[in-house]
């Protein structure tokens, strides 16, 4: 019996530019192109989620659901980092990491010896970790497999987690909905509705050959899902880029000095998540992020950059000099190469 866990980041993009521009928040917000250049709607928060704004819909027609909707444009580089943060979290946690997109990720916590074996207290952990370190929510679903988990991690949308144990399968199955099922459409739910199927239960009525018949290979699947069926591993299919850690200060950081004096315990905690790859990856370069007070952030590597404390101290002082400013938010973390060399001998030094 496998443990998965579902992360869903919430309304991820919006998330991150309401984080960092507190004005942004409890306002109609969304992120995507300019409603007069035929822009697209790429996530929005859910203010805007009330008036019927979604993903993928015409940026135009966003504006005439909800005219108060603020569009602002996407800052992919960001979200990038801020996924890849939380996948280093994940890491912590397990091996078996399967990235669906920047938001959302299955992980299989089924081996996994933290938090005393509990998935469900692995997925708290990791929320409230992301919450603490990325300033952000997600959501976690936990259930025996993929399938299940990826429906319960929607069910307590947004900033929630739902559990669902293996002797609740089969009756939490039973009642679902099928139009909440992957590959059940629009035009396959009325389909269904048609032959009087609205539930998983209703669907256990038929034989899994007359599904065949009806809706071909899909009909198969259909009955395995009605039943609670899914056998999917989690499988891990994308390599690190990068590792890092970093922290965002309730009082900012008023120069340099006040900087340097942080980076110790950034330091620490990036050995800390580099410690279960040893042997897995190789550096390449150190890098150092810096946010600054009025919400502008550069990020300094170099390569030949020692990955050592002294190294970590220029780079944070380059950084620093291209804002002069008060600092709210301070990151240290590594370049990743191939997945097939060792990790420099640096990391002894931290």
């Amino acid at each position: 019996m496998r443990k998965i866990i579902h992360i869903d980041c919430d309304c991820f993009f919006a998330a991150i530019e309401m984080r960092d521009d507190p004005r942004l928040r409890g306002r109609p917000l969304a992120v995507g192109g300019d409603p007069g250049k035929r822009g697209v709607v790429a996530t929005c928060n859910y203010e805007a989620r009330a008036y019927g704004v979604r993903s993928a819909m015409a940026s135009a027609y966003a504006k005439k659901l909800c005219p108060e909707l603020l569009i602002v444009p996407g800052r992919m580089a960001e979200y990038r980092a801020v996924s890849q943060n939380i996948l280093a979290i994940f890491a912590d946690y397990t091996e078996l990491i399967q990235p669906l997109s920047l938001d959302e990720a299955y992980l299989d916590v089924t081996n996994s010896q933290h938090c005393r074996g509990s998935a469900t207290l692995i997925a708290q952990e990791i929320r409230q970790r992301v919450r603490d370190t990325q300033g952000i929510t997600v959501s976690a679903g936990v259930a025996p497999n993929k399938f299940l988990a990826k429906i319960a991690s929607d069910w307590n949308k947004p900033d929630g987690l739902f559990v669902i144990l293996p002797d609740q399968v089969d009756e939490f199955v039973r009642a679902l909905p099928v139009d909440r099922l992957h590959g059940v459409g629009k035009v396959t739910a009325e389909r269904l509705k048609r032959l009087g199927i609205d539930t998983c239960g209703d669907v256990r009525t038929w034989r899994q050959d007359d599904l065949l018949r009806r809706f071909g290979v899909f009909g198969q699947r259909l009955w395995q899902l009605a039943h609670g069926q899914d056998e999917r591993p989690v499988v891990v299919e994308r390599q690190r880029q990068s590792v890092s850690v970093e922290h965002t200060y309730d009082q900012d950081l008023p120069d340099l000095a006040a900087c340097l004096a942080e980076l110790p315990s950034l330091l620490e905690r990036l050995a800390k998540r580099l410690a279960p790859l040893q042997g897995q990856y190789r550096i390449s370069k150190p890098f150092v992020k810096v946010k600054f007070h009025d919400f502008t952030q550069t990020t300094m590597e170099l390569q030949g950059t020692p990955v050592t404390p002294e190294g970590y101290a220029e780079l944070c002082a380059q950084a620093f000099a291209r804002g002069l400013r008060p600092v709210r938010l301070l990151g240290v973390g590594v370049r990743l190469d191939s997945a097939h060399d060792p990790l420099h001998e640096q990391l002894a030094l931290f």
